[in-house]
């Protein structure tokens, strides 16, 4: 992917270092170095620098050689999200729904506006609930650092003396890391079969809508 900029003001180090938070998916949670620099297109070394430079800012955890996205990265989809207006993002669904069931738009609104509510609830409670995980994550890796550092400081550098603390640290670390990952698929799990349920609901109001008179009212609210 190198070179691949033509402007004179192209920041080839900035493309790659978003090439590699990229690579990263649902189906590629976790990646090795050799594993993101094939991805990325990038040479191991290069790809290791990045890799660090993130970790370094936040992006990105390792454990074990491996590495993988930190909920950081969720803050670059929601700066761009809240740069939005609610109305550029509903205008062109809600032109398509009048159209499609003959209704006014402040008759729709009146049928989704429960839903709306109920979405953003859902919303704020994972993205809760994930910074939850987070933080329990940031305050177990300060506690394996504490007794690490503390060993280290009382039996000297990483040699044979000092092989045991070492690799306690890096157990808490994995442990720790491990629990933020299952807390947050949990959580991710909740919140898209929450999502899932209120999104059928809504389905049924607006079906209904599409073939109930215009000036009938059954359907106004959710439905229990």
């Amino acid at each position: 992917m190198a070179g691949r900029g033509a402007g004179p003001d192209f920041v080839e180090s900035l493309a790659r270092g978003l090439d590699i938070l990229a690579c990263f998916g649902t189906d590629h949670r976790t990646m090795t170095l050799t594993e993101v620099a094939t991805a990325a297109d990038l040479a191991r070394p290069t790809a290791r620098r990045l890799l660090l430079t993130l970790e370094e800012l936040g992006y990105v955890t390792s454990s074990d050689g491996s590495f993988a996205l930190t909920p950081k990265v969720l803050g670059l989809g929601i700066a761009y999200v809240s740069g939005l207006g609610l109305w550029d993002i509903a205008r062109p669904h809600m032109e398509r729904l009048v159209a499609q069931t003959g209704r006014s738009a402040a008759e729709l609104e009146a049928l989704v506006a429960p839903f709306g509510e109920t979405f953003v609830g859902i919303a704020n409670t994972g993205y809760g609930n994930l910074r939850a995980a987070e933080a329990a994550y940031q305050r177990s890796l300060e506690s394996a650092w504490g007794t690490y550092e503390s060993r280290v400081r009382a039996c000297g550098p990483r040699d044979e003396r000092t092989e045991q603390a070492h690799q306690e640290y890096e157990r808490q670390v994995g442990a720790a890391w491990q629990a933020c990952e299952t807390r947050m698929a949990g959580t991710k799990e909740t919140v898209l079969a929450q999502f899932t349920e209120t999104a059928q609901a809504l389905d049924q109001v607006l079906a209904r809508a599409a073939t109930t008179p215009a000036n009938d009212t059954t359907d106004k609210g959710v439905q229990s």
